[in-house]
């Protein structure tokens, strides 16, 4: 009996050791500090700037040259709207552009006549002063000759001014072709960028009004991340500050960025800010550009809306630590 006990007693003794060892080790766990700690972290998305693809004229359209996917080049032929109108009001408008040139060529063919109408009516008025001293003719016909000059000096003016209006006739006709053809080229929709379409809106058939979108294309190479981080990280960050990107979906991959954007204003602010607990409570936006040279080469990580966790180095003296040096090649 008293072997049992003794045997039973070790067991107790046993079990107590192996309790406490755990519950050291476990301490020693929690008291171990995490090396991630030292860096501001959130949650965020993959995003990138985004162009949306519209039309300045209203019309038909005609053909839709992509789909969503395809990649583009800057200045490639995305869509285009129909333009029978425009080129019916084009040719029109060519045409007044002709018919005031011939307007303006009549009005100089009139000032031509009224210039030698007028050397005329001097002449014969300086003849006449000399036949009216001489008591040769009447001072009627005198008077008659001098009304003659005014009118011919106010015929000439007026072809004057009938040659500027033909001139300004001219310049606004020319100004309405350079309209419609400007207005033509805006039909035709081209890419900004060398880029990616994300979205295609609409189709082939469909009418526009000025403004609607047609297309969105992605810029590939302009990738960022946008995470909220409190006042005390916040205050710590700036431009230019090294960070890496861990994605859900690349957990052992972490990605370069540097911080691009640190909000100069607080969100998720409460309206009077009176207390240090309030305080804590504000939320800065910070914005994380991914490299764009990696991203030409690593096109994967061009894709929006992929989750991940972003740390950034607030304090230069401090070493990455050993699972974010790792970076992708």
């Amino acid at each position: 009996m008293t072997g049992t006990k003794t045997k039973y007693g070790k067991t107790i003794a046993a079990v107590l050791i192996v309790v406490i060892l755990s519950g050291v080790y476990l301490w020693q766990s929690f008291q171990k500090e995490n090396p991630l700690e030292k860096f501001a972290s959130g949650n965020g998305r993959l995003e990138a700037i985004e162009f949306n693809i519209t039309a300045k004229i209203g019309g038909r359209l005609v053909n839709v040259a992509v789909k969503e996917g395809d990649s583009v080049a800057e200045n490639q032929v995305l869509a285009r709207i129909d333009t029978k109108e425009l080129d019916a009001q084009l040719r029109r408008a060519e045409a007044e552009v002709r018919r005031a040139v011939q307007e303006k060529n009549f009005a100089v063919a009139i000032i031509a006549q009224r210039k030698s109408e007028l050397s005329l009516t001097k002449k014969d008025l300086v003849r006449s002063q000399g036949l009216y001293e001489n008591d040769n003719i009447s001072l009627e016909q005198l008077q008659r000759d001098e009304t003659a000059v005014q009118t011919a000096r106010a015929t000439l003016a007026a072809a004057n001014a009938q040659l500027s209006n033909a001139k300004a006739v001219i310049e606004a006709a020319k100004a309405n072709v350079d309209l419609l053809k400007v207005q033509k080229e805006d039909s035709i929709l081209k890419s900004p960028i060398n880029g990616r379409v994300l979205y295609r809106l609409k189709e082939r058939g469909e009418v526009l009004a000025a403004g609607g979108k047609v297309l969105t294309v992605l810029d590939p190479l302009d990738v960022y991340m946008t995470i909220f981080l409190p006042t005390q990280y916040a205050a710590k960050i700036a431009i230019g500050s090294e960070a890496r990107i861990i994605l859900d979906g690349l957990p052992d991959s972490p990605i370069p960025a540097l911080v691009s954007f640190v909000a100069p204003r607080a969100q998720f602010t409460p309206k009077e800010v009176e207390t240090r607990t309030e305080r804590e409570k504000l939320m800065f936006r910070i914005k994380l550009k991914l490299d764009s040279k990696l991203l030409k080469v690593r096109s994967e990580l061009s894709k929006t809306g992929v989750p991940g966790i972003a740390y950034i180095r607030h304090d230069q003296d401090v070493q990455w630590p050993e699972e974010l040096q790792q970076k992708v090649q």
